[in-house]
């Protein structure tokens, strides 16, 4: 079962709102519990407060938005605009698991240009899997022109890689209603989605006595009880009463200067008169009020109408009031009552409803999976040891995992200079640990522990006194020692000092004689596996086979279900050769090997690139396979193809590579890359965190 939507507008003034109010009620027929969200909004957000009233929606205003306007802006001018979204994705997903359903509606084209805020909310639906309800303006539009918008809208979401699930052309003209719905279903995206218009009802698109109150500024004399009333039109008296009586209109809003006393008993008679001329009310000009003796006079009225005192002038006054752009009010509950009629008479809300439950978004961006890692290992936090600690990349991503209470980290190095540099960068740590290994208590007791380790090999005390000084050496003996769940290096140390100490004290898992490293690949829509793109130069066919087992391990923990590809140059019986032969052997071996400790695992093999990833091309190629074409875990044949494809696929499919994450560790030690980012190491404790966690049996 689905269990969001995402609803966006092609532009402004589109009817957003009425039809989400029309899907809310859809949903809460079928769903036990809705949440409502909102990605970028104004300080007090309309829409949060009428879904909030009309449907009692029970949390709180702060939980069913992301980021203000304002807090964009401000992150934005800082170049901060990564942290725009992050702060979306995080929030969301914190509302998202108090609910069974989450209903998101997009951002209201207030300030930019329709195109920019297009992309946006098509850049925010795709980052929260959400398949979208698309709503377009027909409003005085050709269809022509009505279908060009919707054409150029799914152009646009299509490049995001964002599904649209239905289409709802909104305040279209009466008359041309089925002519746009034909036109649409004409598009080659057609069958994919539901379509249906909504016809303008100009009685919905007219503002409340509360709405005209609330932009004038006006202090309410009378009526405040009745201030949903609708104005249909707007009457200027300025002219003399015999003149004005013919044109009191039902539903005229009567804008008098306050001293004009006829005028005002003249509309008030016609209020309580038998012909019924029921205006919508009164605004009073100028800062002028009634005197006393019509102050008697109006309140022996058995009939009221709303009576508004304003400052401006007559015609400023009536200026505002044309520029009024209507809202819906919780209060107006005829006005909402109209909207949801309006809804269901022209969606069917049946096929509608059962098209959003039914449609399940898989897609997962890399800013989605960065964010899932941080999540999964807050869950059960974990020690991690940083022995770079001095670098200021290090610095900065520790600050960063500590503010977001992710993990409890230990820096390793000398006291003084960590904390000199923390000072130099303006750096906040609240809860780090900072550990000078020749100063520490453990000292002499890891020194003890490497010289047993490694006795036989002929060491002596004095070289394990030097190894322990090396804080590689001494972040590994404290994750040994179970001081620390796990160590990530290697921004500073290259890759042979990471894992040396690793092979030497920590050791592989029972049964595992090889460690390797696979990149966490995280595509636009997806996240991909790739191995061993790190540590072996060219493993024969029982290491391959080990790696794919531990490859398809590592994707589980990680939430991907692994669906492996051995990957060669030839796909199943066609090709001939040394490589291919040991690929092909490697395969068999992996299944065997598979049926004892991975039941269930899909492995295929030898197999092309194209044939593991592209459904249509393994039909040609591999038509009998259950897992060609649907490959998330590729292993490659040798670390020279392996480590230039994901660099190639990096830098020319713009994805963020998530590693290297070793495998094959009793505890859990990763390697970074010297040219490593924050955000890198970031992820890379996050990641190895989660190995922690599932190396104890938390996950």
């Amino acid at each position: 079962m689905a269990d969001a939507l995402y609803i966006a507008a092609t532009e402004a003034r589109s009817g957003k709102t009425a039809v989400t109010l029309g899907v809310m009620e859809l949903l809460l027929r079928k769903v036990h519990k809705v949440g409502f969200f909102r990605p970028i909004i104004r300080e007090d957000d309309a829409d949060i407060r009428l879904i909030s009233a009309h449907f009692n929606v029970k949390e709180k205003f702060s939980e069913m938005y992301g980021v203000t306007a304002g807090e964009a802006a401000t992150l934005a001018s800082l170049g901060r605009q990564d942290e725009i979204l992050e702060a979306i994705i995080k929030k969301y997903n914190e509302l998202k698991e108090k609910c069974d359903f989450v209903l998101c509606e997009g951002t209201d084209f207030v300030r930019s240009t329709a195109v920019f805020e297009f992309d946006i909310n098509a850049e925010i639906c795709k980052n929260l899997a959400c398949p979208v309800l698309l709503v377009a303006n027909g409003r005085n539009k050709k269809i022509v022109d009505a279908v060009q918008a919707v054409e150029a809208a799914q152009d646009s979401m299509a490049r995001k890689k964002c599904r649209i699930i239905a289409t709802i052309v909104n305040r279209t003209d009466p008359a041309m209603g089925d002519a746009v719905m034909e036109e649409l279903k004409k598009k080659e995206w057609a069958d994919r989605q539901l379509f249906y218009t909504m016809p303008e009802r100009p009685s919905l698109n007219r503002p409340s006595m509360g709405e005209i109150a609330e932009a004038l500024d006006a202090e309410v004399l009378y009526g405040k009880e009745d201030l949903s009333r609708g104005v249909h039109l707007t009457v200027i008296a300025a002219m003399q009463l015999r003149n004005f009586l013919a044109r009191i209109k039902s539903g005229a809003l009567v804008v008098t200067p306050g001293d004009r006393a006829d005028v005002i008993v003249a509309c008030l008679a016609s209020v309580s008169s038998t012909q019924k001329k029921n205006i919508a009310g009164l605004v009073l000009t100028g800062g002028l009020k009634p005197d006393d003796s019509v102050m008697d006079l109006i309140n022996s009225f058995t009939r009221m109408v709303p009576i508004l005192s304003v400052k401006d002038d007559t015609f400023p006054a009536a200026r505002k009031i044309d520029r009024i752009r209507p809202g819906i009010l919780p209060e107006n509950e005829r006005k909402i009552t109209r909207i949801l009629a309006n809804f269901e008479k022209h969606v069917d809300t049946k096929q509608l409803g059962e098209k959003v439950i039914q449609t399940k978004c898989m897609t997962v961006t890399p800013k989605m999976f960065e964010y899932g890692l941080l999540q999964k290992a807050r869950k059960f936090k974990q020690h991690i040891v940083l022995p770079e600690g001095v670098d200021e990349r290090i610095l900065r991503a520790a600050e960063r995992l500590l503010k977001r209470d992710v993990v409890k980290i230990t820096l390793l190095g000398n006291k003084a200079n960590i904390y000199k540099k923390i000072i130099q960068l303006g750096l906040n740590f609240k809860s780090v640990d900072i550990i000078d290994p020749l100063e520490s208590s453990h000292f002499d007791e890891y020194m003890q522990s490497y010289y047993d380790l490694r006795k036989h090999k002929g060491i002596t005390k004095e070289y394990a006194y030097d190894v322990m000084s090396s804080t590689n050496y001494y972040g590994t003996m404290m994750v040994y020692k179970g001081h620390a769940d796990g160590m990530v290096s290697g921004a500073v140390h290259s890759t042979a000092s990471t894992i040396r100490p690793a092979l030497q004290v920590i050791k592989t898992k029972p049964r595992v004689s090889i460690i390797s490293g696979v990149f966490l690949m995280c595509l636009e829509n997806r996240v991909l596996v790739y191995g061993d793109c790190a540590v072996n130069p060219d493993p024969n066919a029982d290491q391959l086979a080990e790696i794919a087992l531990n490859s398809a391990q590592t994707a589980k923990i990680f939430g991907i279900d692994p669906v492996v590809a051995m990957l060669s140059y030839s796909t199943g019986e066609s090709g001939k050769g040394t490589d291919v032969d040991k690929v092909r052997e490697a395969t068999v071996k992996a299944k065997e090997q598979a049926a004892v400790s991975f039941p269930g695992l899909k492995i295929e093999g030898p197999i092309q690139y194209d044939a593991a990833v592209d459904p249509i091309v393994a039909k040609t190629k591999l038509p009998d396979s259950d897992a060609a074409g649907k490959a998330t875990v590729f292993i490659f044949p040798d670390l020279n193809t392996g480590n230039n494809t994901y660099k190639a696929v990096q830098r020319s499919a713009n994805a963020v590579a998530v590693g290297p994450v070793l495998q094959g560790l009793r505890y859990p030690v990763n390697d970074l890359s010297r040219g490593c980012l924050v955000s890198d190491i970031v992820n890379t404790v996050a990641l190895t965190a989660i190995q922690a966690q599932a190396g104890k049996g938390l996950i």
